[in-house]
């Protein structure tokens, strides 16, 4: 409430404008300044003495007033004077005359017509207003309004006091220390008064809704006191509204009022940081008298550990007093139950610091003295364990504070959120990601505030730091029995391998400078990640067979049980996606690997390159199952091109690596260089097959007479070759060879079956038509093949065919044998034979000729070159006439006449 010279210190409403300009000012100076350029202040002018004459006079008669009213027993001067002597007559008719130039201010919130208005209306109507109220129970309705000038004092008296009260609650006006020592303390209690009578009389009219009414402000009677009056005032209204200046300074003065309480938390923070425990500490005085047990264990429940200890410790000293001093009058069973006692306060007491200090990395603030109690005690009970006198305590209350830090932790993990698998199939992920930040956070909390709660010996973030370790350590053990998915795995290695240690977690910026002199390695078991990393490789490889039943299945559903034809590529080889799927699977494991470790990545390769040698056999059988039904040579034909590129391409990507899984990638080959043989093998068995029966008509008098069969020959040997421009290098040139071999020699072994010979001078003609198709086929395969040695045998024999004269025979045979000098006796019969020359001693010479050529060259006896083995692998027909060339050549000499 405030009291006289408070209200007698606010000012008329022109100083109010002062009021507002002095809100934020430092000193007397400004408030000067100010009212000086207002005109509101001269220093030896007229006004000045009449203002300060008014201010004194309204204090005078305030003070009279408060020692006049019957409520202020213990005021001054109101202890002779009764109520009734006191007359209406001290108010001073000018400040009276000053209250109606105060306009009355309304609440917003009051209803028009509301009967229920504000304590303080205005200071005309405070005194109007309550005089009315105090006369209305005993006056008639015509008294209820009184003259302004004739009003009751008694009434005057406690409505100031009233009014009073309603101003400090409103605007909960603070005076400085000095006043509110000598003055607030009377008129607290008549406060009291007048409010309990308030409140039992006038309860059914208070409401909600009032009216503020503007503060009535008078010139104080002394210039010096204005300054320090309207700075206390101004900022007591300021926290009050929480009022910054006019809108052309708010903006101004805010920021400055947020920088500087910015800088001061800051300040204050990092005074608190600086602060640190000593390691030395004064113990209390132990009380003489120990509480009891149960007040000492409530103290204890309480968390009042200081004085609890205190209390335990006197306990105890009680206890081994009455059992050294007074072992013969102590009783045994007293003995024995304070003893247990004292055991049961001291587990209770170590509970206690264990729940604290296990708690404490949790809690949203910080209770650091109480962390210090937990320090002290540890401490102190660590100089009493070696104290004698048996008392059955218990020990290591460092190692129980650390088990305690220990638990906290595993605490802090066990609360990162965990999906279950079947959840959310990244749940490794998320739950890791979490994991680390929980872990940095933590710790960023140990070093900002529990590290100063502590003395330095307790080494606070070394030991949080070692008990992380283990209980990390501890919770992926646990996490890798649930782990079954490739990519868990990953996840799992990847996370202690490269992120535990990184920026991200051990080693985050936040955590300097006390991390660098840590470990920031985890504390595995031994052979745990060895372990880990097999389990990883097993699964990569049960994930890799998997992969490949996928695309067998694949290849069945979308290529093979629809018939539908292969496509090409861009360079128009028939293509399949089927090594670009298994080498995609392969590199990728090995990426992923290599980012755990380099070692790794090589195991893992080889694993998959063991599951993948065991594919082409398997690829194989299923090809010849799901294509057995497939009646169109064609597309079986392109089927078997399509995946002859397909694992020459495979073979290329598995190459590179050779250099870190050789021996892997040697069975590999193996396996699918196999393949491939037996695919291109395939292939050339179906053409052997589809071409077979146009070769045996080949040399025969259908043949002499008719190139239907040649035309058919050719014609799919052509279709073959085309095909083959779609198989990729190096296949395509051994499969075209291969099949200019099959053709030539099984076009030439037609000589060799006797099935025809040309007569009637028939042999020019099947020359000619030879000559002809062997060119045709010699223009099909000459771009093709790689044996262009197969090239003149044609026309080594369409010229030894078509020779007219007999005795020229033998000319041709040089050039045949220089090609082919597996070519033998049996050969150039049947070819003699074809020819028409059946028997006779040409024949014998031509025949004796070629042993001569051959014992020239020296291939008598053998083939020759292997590589152009040629005629060796050429069966004959033997005929009776064949039995002649057996002959030797003198016996068909004739003897001289």
């Amino acid at each position: 409430m405030a009291s006289g010279d408070q209200m007698a210190e606010i000012g008329e409403p022109g100083d109010m404008e002062e009021v507002n300009e002095a809100q934020g000012l430092e000193d007397g100076s400004s408030l000067k300044s100010t009212m000086e350029r207002n005109g509101k202040t001269q220093p030896d002018g007229p006004v000045k003495e009449r203002k300060l004459g008014m201010m004194k006079q309204f204090r005078e008669s305030m003070k009279r007033v408060g020692e006049r009213s019957p409520l202020a027993s213990n005021s001054k001067g109101s202890k002779d004077r009764p109520y009734s002597d006191q007359g209406g007559d001290s108010i001073d008719p000018e400040v009276t005359s000053l209250t109606h130039q105060l306009p009355p201010t309304h609440s917003p919130s009051l209803s028009a017509g509301s009967p229920v208005a504000s304590p303080l209306k205005s200071p005309g109507e405070f005194f109007q207003r309550k005089e009315g109220e105090e006369s209305a129970e005993d006056s008639p309705p015509s008294q209820k309004k009184h003259s302004r000038t004739h009003s009751d004092p008694s009434t005057i008296g406690d409505s100031l006091l009233k009014k009073g009260a309603s101003i400090r609650r409103s605007l909960r006006l603070v005076r400085n220390k000095k006043d509110k020592t000598l003055k607030q303390e009377p008129l607290q209690s008549v406060t009291e008064i007048t409010v309990e009578e308030k409140r039992e009389k006038k309860k059914e009219e208070i409401n909600e809704s009032y009216i503020l009414p503007e503060i009535p402000l008078i010139p104080p009677s002394d210039p010096s006191t204005i300054g320090d009056s309207l700075l206390k005032k101004g900022a007591s209204i300021r926290r009050s509204f929480r009022l910054v200046g006019n809108k052309k300074d708010k903006t101004l003065k805010q920021e400055q009022l947020q920088s500087v309480t910015e800088i001061t938390v800051e300040e204050k923070r990092a005074g608190e940081e600086s602060v640190e425990i000593k390691e030395s500490y004064i113990l209390p005085e132990i009380p003489l008298t120990p509480l009891s047990v149960m007040q000492i264990n409530e103290l204890i429940k309480t968390e009042v550990l200081e004085e609890a200890h205190l209390n335990l410790l006197s306990l105890r000293q009680e206890f081994q007093r009455e059992r050294d001093e007074c072992r013969e009058e102590a009783s045994p069973m007293e003995l024995a139950k304070k003893e247990k006692d004292l055991s049961i306060l001291y587990r209770a007491m170590q509970e206690k610091v264990k729940e604290i200090v296990r708690n404490s990395n949790s809690l949203s603030s910080l209770n650091k003295e109480l962390l210090m109690h937990v320090a002290r005690i540890i401490q102190e009970e660590e100089k009493r364990e070696a104290e004698p006198g048996g008392v059955v305590v218990l020990g290591d209350w460092r190692g129980a504070w650390r088990e305690a830090v220990s638990e906290g932790v595993e605490a802090t993990l066990k609360r990162v959120p965990l999906d279950r698998p079947e959840q959310n199939a990244s749940w490794l992920a998320i739950h890791l990601g979490l994991l680390g930040k929980a872990i940095v956070e933590d710790l960023e909390k140990v070093k900002r505030e529990l590290q100063g709660s502590y003395p330095p010996s307790f080494n606070v973030f070394s030991t949080y730091m070692s008990c992380y370790h283990g209980a990390v350590s501890q919770h992926l053990n646990t996490l890798q029995q649930q782990v079954t998915d490739l990519k868990d795995y990953y996840a799992l290695l990847d996370w202690i391998i490269n992120r535990y240690e990184s920026e991200t977690i051990m080693s985050s910026p936040s955590l300097r400078p006390e991390m660098e002199a840590e470990k920031t390695g985890l504390s595995l078991e031994e052979g745990f990640l060895d372990q880990l990393k097999g389990k990883y490789c097993m699964r990569a490889k049960e994930d890799m067979r998997a992969s490949l039943d996928k695309i067998l299945e694949l290849e069945n559903e979308d290529i093979w049980i629809k018939k539908q034809a292969p496509e090409t590529d861009d360079e128009h080889f028939l293509n399949s996606d089927i090594h670009m799927d298994i080498w995609t699977n392969v590199k990728s494991n090995a990426v992923n690997s290599k980012r755990i470790d380099v070692n790794l990545e090589m195991r893992v390769v080889c694993s998959c390159l063991e599951e993948l040698q065991q594919f082409p056999k398997r690829f194989e059988t299923k090809l010849r199952y799901c294509c057995n039904s497939v009646e169109n040579p064609s597309l079986w034909a392109d089927y078997q091109i399509t995946y002859i590129n397909s694992f020459t391409a495979l073979m290329e990507h598995m190459e590179g690596y050779r250099e870190s899984c050789p021996t892997q990638v040697d069975h590999l080959s193996r396996e699918v260089d196999g393949l491939v043989h037996r695919l291109v093998q395939s292939l050339e068995d179906q053409f052997k097959n589809d071409v077979r029966p146009y070769l045996r008509r080949m040399m025969t008098r259908k043949w002499l007479s008719t190139d239907e069969d040649f035309q058919q020959l050719y014609s799919r040997t052509e279709k073959l070759t085309h095909r083959c421009s779609q198989m990729r290098p190096p296949y395509v040139q051994t499969f075209l060879s291969c099949l200019h071999y099959y053709v030539v020699k099984e076009y030439v072994s037609q000589l060799m079956k006797n099935n025809y010979s040309c007569k009637n001078r028939k042999h020019d003609k099947a020359a000619t038509k030879m000559r002809a198709q062997w060119n045709k086929l010699k223009d099909l395969f000459e771009e093709m093949t790689t044996h262009d040695w197969l090239h003149p045998v044609g026309d080594h024999l369409s010229n030894i065919i078509g020779e007219t004269n007999k005795r020229d025979i033998k000319n041709h045979l040089k050039l045949l044998v220089a090609d082919y000098p597996d070519i033998s006796k049996k050969h150039l019969s049947a070819v003699l034979y074809f020819r028409g020359l059946m028997r006779g001693r040409e024949r014998q010479v031509i025949l004796q000729r070629l042993t001569e050529l051959k014992r020239e060259l020296g291939t008598a006896g053998n083939i020759g070159d292997n590589r152009r083995a040629l005629f060796s692998d050429m069966q004959v027909t033997v005929t009776n006439t064949d039995r002649l060339a057996d002959i030797p050549f003198f016996c068909f000499l004739l003897p001289d006449s």
